[in-house]
């Protein structure tokens, strides 16, 4: 009797073993799999594709993160049409993130002058990382946040029509997790710059060398 229970334990464990052993091999298969796809979930928070043709067309560089150099992706520096599968892009007509400034919101963008570009050049990119429900944006005409302040929540297409003094911002506080753009025309035109939560204590702070700011609005469409 003592042989058989012994003999039954005996089996049940190696069972035991041999059962954990094999789920423990089988979880440890599919870990991989579960990987890549929480990580091709991620990269799919930032998606942006640029076409060296018009309307999506010749070669194109897909980037999902900060691109500083589209050269060093074997991209030539010349894009003339992009789509944004996702989030909102800062771009720049030069490497490094330097030069002229463009945002690019989720949607199609068949040539360039759909972003307000005058050419085709286009040397480097990087996601807006922010993005929520609450704006706050105070401005200020002279630098180190003195002089006149207004605080704005929603769009601007024209800051005097708001009673701002002057067509000139130096200096300026974002708050809240949305970002926005300043134009130097009123109704969104002309040259633009991107910022995100931050003091920006002088217009260089925003790679801009010129104050003029004379309409501002808010980055929206991410998704």
């Amino acid at each position: 009797m003592s042989q058989s229970v012994s003999l039954c334990l005996s089996l049940s464990l190696s069972y035991s073993l041999s059962f954990c052993l094999s789920l423990s091999l089988s979880i440890s298969h599919c870990l991989p799999i579960s990987h890549s796809h929480s990580h091709s979930l991620s990269l799919s928070l930032y998606q942006i594709v640029f076409y060296e043709g018009k309307c999506f067309t010749g070669r194109k560089l897909e980037v999902y993160g900060d691109c500083d150099n589209f050269q060093d992706k074997g991209f030539m520096n010349r894009v003339n049409s992009i789509r944004v599968e996702s989030s909102a892009w800062i771009c720049y007509d030069h490497p490094d993130f330097k030069g002229q400034q463009y945002i690019l919101e989720r949607g199609e963008y068949p040539e360039f002058h759909r972003w307000n570009a005058h050419n085709d050049h286009m040397g480097s990119c990087k996601p807006v990382r922010m993005h929520g429900e609450h704006y706050r944006i105070e401005l200020f005409d002279t630098c180190n946040f003195t002089g006149q302040c207004m605080e704005f929540c929603e769009d601007c297409p024209f800051l005097q029509g708001r009673g701002w003094n002057k067509t000139c911002v130096n200096s300026l506080k974002v708050y809240g997790d949305g970002a926005w753009v300043l134009y130097e025309e009123p109704n969104y035109r002309g040259r633009m710059y991107i910022v995100e939560r931050g003091y920006y204590h002088s217009h260089s702070v925003w790679q801009s060398q010129s104050a003029n700011i004379q309409s501002i609005r808010r980055v929206v469409n991410y998704f």
